[in-house]
């Protein structure tokens, strides 16, 4: 027994009298090695010059451009008296957003074609319309390939007669009486908007910068209708001052006045922004600017932003479209606009 117990203890001891699984214990006593961090730069593919340069769009971003402006526009007043003739205030919403999108639609389309749309942000946050100077939009072309055409069999008898009756010859005449010869020589904002998520960027202060050095260097004036009383101050800090106050769904006993009678849905200021002078070239300060257009869109990193210090206002800046009226369009009903 003695030497079957020696056999058994040498075969569990090393000559130096470590156990014979010492080597897996002293790996187990190692302490473990920090994993190696591999740092992975991973690339956006919103393009970086997406984030707060104005870019001017084309038609195949159309339908983005007007879903932002459409969210921008949802609360507007005027938006709001469109769309409440169908059905009357307690219609059924979602037709109402839905008609309200198709004619986002629709004007945003037609901007791409025959004038000019800007935006800003990745997500298409601000968005802008310009008509330029000679600019037409009711030729039947543009009317057709926008879809504007189509506008007339969706909207109500009622819904026509605000659109096609009320708002479209009062938007002409109030431009036409107040801009006078220079009614075809200007620059028309026709839609500002800066989406819920996007606002408090200075996106609204950027996309109008960007027209109006284009606009002063050409001596040009710049016409807009504010759809929002509290935007007005806004635009005053860009040169832009009211020139008349206009009504929609006015009662023909209302006056501005008479506080006796509840004042008309939608009220709209017309302003207009005279063309500011340009420094000297000569003068050591002088910024070359290179606006955005059409044509351009990848300068826009040249331009001097003209008051920097502006952030955009919390609500949507509120522009809404004037209309030249071609009757024959449309079965009589004045289908196609022109925007100034």
């Amino acid at each position: 027994m003695t030497t079957t117990t020696t056999t058994a203890t040498t075969a569990a001891i090393t000559p130096n009298n470590t156990p014979a699984n010492s080597t897996v214990l002293e790996l187990n006593r190692q302490p473990a090695k920090p994993p190696v961090v591999v740092s992975v730069q991973h690339r956006s593919l919103v393009p970086e010059k997406w984030g707060d340069q104005v870019r001017a769009i084309g038609i195949a971003e159309y339908k983005e451009a007007a879903l932002s402006l459409a969210q921008a526009f949802a609360s507007d007043d005027l938006a709001r008296y469109l769309v409440d003739a169908e059905g009357g205030g307690d219609g059924d919403e979602t037709l109402k957003w839905r008609l309200h999108v198709d004619i986002m639609n629709y004007i945003v389309a037609a901007h791409c074609y025959s004038g000019v749309v800007t935006t800003i942000g990745a997500d298409y946050d601000g968005v802008a319309l310009w008509l330029p100077p000679g600019g037409i939009m009711d030729d039947w072309w543009t009317t057709l390939r926008s879809g504007m055409w189509r506008l007339y069999w969706q909207l109500s008898p009622e819904g026509r007669r605000r659109y096609y009756g009320e708002l479209l010859p009062l938007l002409h005449d109030t431009k036409r009486d107040i801009m006078g010869d220079r009614d075809d020589d200007c620059y028309y904002l026709v839609y500002l908007g800066t989406k819920p998520s996007g606002r408090g960027r200075g996106y609204a202060t950027k996309l109008i910068e960007d027209m109006a050095v284009k606009a002063d260097a050409e001596n040009r004036a710049m016409y807009l209708e504010s759809s929002s009383l509290k935007n007005n101050a806004y635009y005053a800090k860009f040169g832009f001052e009211v020139k008349k106050d206009i009504y929609m769904g006015m009662d023909d006993s209302w006056s501005p006045s008479d506080e006796s009678t509840p004042p008309p849905p939608v009220r709209m200021s017309i302003m207009v922004r005279e063309p500011q002078p340009q420094p000297h070239p000569s003068s050591a300060t002088t910024t070359h600017h290179v606006p955005l257009t059409a044509t351009s869109a990848g300068t826009n990193k040249q331009q001097k932003q003209l008051k920097p210090g502006i952030m955009a206002a919390a609500a949507a800046s509120g522009h809404h479209h004037h209309h030249h009226i071609n009757k024959q369009i449309v079965c009589g009903g004045g289908l196609a606009q022109r925007v100034q």
